[in-house]
């Protein structure tokens, strides 16, 4: 078996799972033409059409299903033998996939992500950020990164220890003109830096107190859909911003931003790093791990 036809197999089972050329293509690295071409190749090679494709669609062809029903499980197969070759390394090598919310990949990257690849300079880190939760097996990560209260029950939970939440905050000058609101019921008089989710709809700030729980849907001049772009715009006085407390704490510090409502703001679910059971994990997946251990330890 050549290595090309690997990836032609590869190349099917990615469009499979993922239901585009180019999300295949993102996640196995590879640009999509190049990706079309190897299609092509093992369309031409099987003598069948693997999929039906218009410019708005990709959906498998009957004979394309019984394909991948029958190659994904020799292809898990031969994965789990290459991991378990990679187990037999001594130095930690090779790829790891991460996938991960923006916000929880910004708070581990400096301590343990670029830290643990200065101790193993030949391990490749492919963090990947997404909005939504995935299926790490399915897209073909090997660690999700989440908050605990939201990892799957089948997989293995590694809790970080990091304390988390949300924080609305203004700067200094907007409380000076504008005052400061002492309940979630007082932002109706302020203006506030609203957010949009992924899926495109506007954020409804999240507070609770004493087991009291209300959604605000605040109003103001601005919306955007970045953190980084709130903490900048409330640096700059144009309204107050509910963000990661992570995302501004070192603002908080040098005075740049002052944290409101936070009586209101309780501690969220703390970050894990979770994975599938392995028999045969490689070295550089073991290594992780065990640096994120260390992170957790302090």
């Amino acid at each position: 078996m050549t290595r090309s036809f690997l990836v032609e197999l590869e190349a099917v089972l990615g469009i499979a799972r993922r239901g585009s050329f180019r999300a295949a293509a993102l996640e196995l690295g590879m640009s999509t033409t190049a990706l079309s071409n190897a299609i092509a190749r093992l369309e031409q090679r099987l003598g069948i059409r693997l999929f039906n494709r218009t410019t708005r669609s990709v959906a498998l062809t009957d004979a394309g299903r019984t394909f991948v029903e029958r190659v994904a499980p020799a292809m898990t197969d031969i994965q789990q033998a290459i991991l378990g070759a990679q187990s037999l390394q001594q130095t930690p090598a090779g790829t790891l996939r991460i996938n991960a919310f923006a916000s929880a990949a910004r708070e581990v990257m400096a301590p343990l992500i670029l830290a643990f690849l200065q101790r193993h300079p030949q391990v490749h880190v492919d963090l990947v950020t997404e909005g939504q939760l995935v299926d790490i097996v399915a897209a073909g990560f090997d660690l999700g990164l989440r908050p605990a209260d939201l990892v799957p029950s089948d997989m293995i939970a590694l809790p970080l220890g990091l304390r988390r939440s949300n924080a609305v905050v203004a700067s200094p000058d907007f409380l000076r003109r504008h005052g400061r609101p002492t309940t979630p019921g007082d932002l109706h008089r302020f203006r506030c830096i609203r957010a949009r989710l992924p899926n495109h709809s506007l954020f409804r700030w999240r507070f609770e107190k004493e087991g009291n729980a209300v959604q605000i849907e605040v109003q103001g001049p601005l919306t955007l859909d970045e953190p980084s772009l709130v903490r900048i715009a409330a640096q700059n006085g144009h309204g107050l911003g509910y963000v990661m407390e992570p995302e501004v704490r070192d603002d908080i510090a040098a005075g740049r931003l002052v944290r409101v409502l936070e009586d209101w703001t309780p501690d969220l679910a703390p970050l894990a790093l979770y994975y599938p059971g392995r028999k045969n994990p490689s070295a550089a997946f073991s290594a992780f791990l065990q640096a994120a251990r260390d992170f957790a330890a302090g």
